[in-house]
């Protein structure tokens, strides 16, 4: 992006808009250009301020951040980055923002008013860098509905899919697309401690298998999707058990899909169906190459319909991807797949 990126900072309190300000302005290529106290100010502001991102605050007056997320996708498409305080119940509600279109979210680390923000402020202005660069606009809340329900009789292939900005939406779209008999399937979505068994809670409610965070010693079986729990590599055995280790973060995250897919491609040679979805960086890259170098199927998403499309374009250039497809078409290509 040419020039400053510009910012508005939506926060019910005044010290924490002060706070989030003066952070992201210590980066001379940000720009706060306003404030707003409310979802209702915020949306006038957008109007008259054209930002290139705005961080949102869950809870507010007036209008909330949820409603303020869902009307400023329908109206003005632009980067939103939810700031929120990890409660369980703004951590469900931050997950809910993310489904609707907004783009990531930053921890506030002690409560609704943070005074050490200071601690999550390389995080805040990467997230920020990244979010003006997304690719909202082509991205909507609800994606096209498949009409014909995908099906799958008995398939002895296992699914291994990665994501991290943009994954939220993209994973929960494919999850609500796969039917009740699916083959296993493997998450790595980049998610912090927490969020990941909140995220796994919410697929469960919507989906038609079981979605969990996985724990040590799951068992991989057909009907059932395991998250990798945030904080945690997770492995694949070759007796068909989730190993969890704390080792150090592989390409700067932790969990990995490399690491996942890697061990998938070991343990289940041939059988395995890589995805890579929406994200920053070049996670999953190596774990696509170790998945086709075994004879598996590899699938990326499409830059179009991806809101960062850093990972699919780092595994696309491997050479190993058989398949770049938008989001809407995932779910019958993993199916087709499964078939094979």
């Amino acid at each position: 992006m040419k020039g400053q990126i510009k910012i508005l900072v939506v926060d019910d309190s005044l010290l924490m808009q002060k706070i989030l300000a003066d952070l992201l302005q210590s980066d001379p290529q940000i720009s706060v250009i306003g404030t707003a106290r409310d979802g209702e100010e915020a949306l006038r502001k957008i109007a008259n301020l054209h930002p290139d991102v705005v961080t949102l605050d869950i809870e507010m007056p007036r209008m909330d951040g949820l409603t303020a997320v869902k009307k400023i996708m329908k109206t003005t498409p632009l980067p939103v980055v939810m700031i929120s305080a990890l409660t369980q119940r703004q951590a469900q509600l931050t997950l809910k923002a993310l489904e609707l279109g907004a783009v990531d979210y930053v921890p506030k680390p002690s409560g609704p008013i943070s005074l050490n923000m200071d601690s999550v402020k390389t995080e805040l202005i990467t997230k920020i860098k990244t979010a003006a660069s997304a690719n909202v606009q082509q991205v909507k809340p609800r994606m096209m509905e498949i009409t014909e329900q995908p099906k799958v009789k008995g398939s002895d292939r296992v699914i291994s899919i990665a994501a991290s900005t943009g994954g939220p939406a993209a994973v929960t779209y494919i999850l609500k697309h796969i039917p009740e008999n699916t083959p296993p399937i493997l998450i790595v979505q980049h998610m912090q401690k927490g969020m990941t068994r909140l995220f796994a809670e919410g697929l469960n409610q919507e989906c038609k298998f079981k979605v969990k965070e996985a724990e040590e010693g799951d068992v991989i079986q057909e009907g059932l999707a395991l998250i990798a729990p945030g904080g945690l590599h997770m492995q694949v055995t070759k007796s068909g058990k989730i190993s969890l280790t704390a080792n150090a973060p592989v390409n700067y995250v932790r969990p990995s899909a490399d690491v996942l897919m890697a061990s998938a491609a070991e343990a289940y040679e041939s059988k395995n169906i890589g995805v890579v979805l929406t994200g920053m960086g070049v996670d999953g890259a190596k774990g696509i190459e170790a998945i086709k170098k075994k004879g598996g199927v590899t699938i990326a998403q499409d830059r179009k319909t991806c809101v960062v499309f850093g990972m699919p374009y780092a595994a696309i250039k491997t050479g190993c991807v058989d398949c770049v497809a938008p989001l809407e078409c995932i779910p019958k290509k993993i199916m087709n797949a499964c078939e094979e």
